[in-house]
C-alpha cells in the first residue's frame, strides 16, 4: 500500500481526520502533519509541507484539505514534481491519477460532504497511471 501524507489547514481538520482514519482502516500508511487545532492558520505552509513530504520520498501520495481545495493545491504545485489537482467528482479524481500521474489531491472541505469526500479518495487512490500517451503529456508538464 502507498504511504498517504495528509495535511490541512484550519478549516478541513475534522475532514482530514476522518480520511485518515478511513485509509489507515484500509491498510495505507498514513502521516498526517496537519494542526491540531482549530486555531486559524495558513493553507500554504501546509501544502507546501505535504508536497514537500511527497516529492522528498517521505509519502508516495498526498491528499491536502482547506476550505475549497483550490488555495492549498496552488500551494502544493509550487513544488517542483508535484502534480495535484482539486475534485469534486470521484470521475476527476481516478482522471488524474489514471491520464495525469497525480501524485496529490486537493479537496474543499465547505465543499463537499464526508461521504463524497471518502468516495474521492478511494477513487483516487484505486486508480494506477495509465502511462503510454499520458506519460508523454505529464513529461510535458514537467518540463
Amino acid at each position: 500500500m502507498p504511504r498517504v501524507v495528509l495535511s490541512s489547514d484550519h478549516a478541513a481538520i475534522d475532514l482530514r481526520r476522518t480520511i485518515a482514519a478511513h485509509i489507515e482502516a484500509k491498510g495505507y500508511d498514513v502521516t498526517d502533519i496537519g494542526p491540531q487545532t482549530t486555531e486559524s492558520t495558513h493553507y500554504p505552509k501546509h501544502g507546501q509541507a505535504a508536497a514537500e513530504a511527497v516529492v522528498n520520498g517521505e509519502a508516495d501520495l498526498g491528499i491536502i484539505l482547506c476550505g475549497t481545495g483550490q488555495g492549498i493545491m496552488m500551494a502544493a504545485n509550487k513544488v517542483k514534481g508535484i502534480r495535484c489537482g482539486v475534485c469534486s467528482d470521484t470521475f476527476s479524481a481516478a482522471m488524474i491519477r489514471a491520464h495525469n500521474n497525480a501524485n496529490m489531491l486537493s479537496l474543499g472541505a465547505r465543499v463537499i460532504g464526508e461521504g463524497l469526500a471518502l468516495e474521492i479518495v478511494d477513487a483516487f487512490l484505486g486508480t494506477e497511471f495509465e502511462g503510454g500517451r499520458h506519460a508523454t503529456r505529464v513529461d510535458m508538464i514537467e518540463g
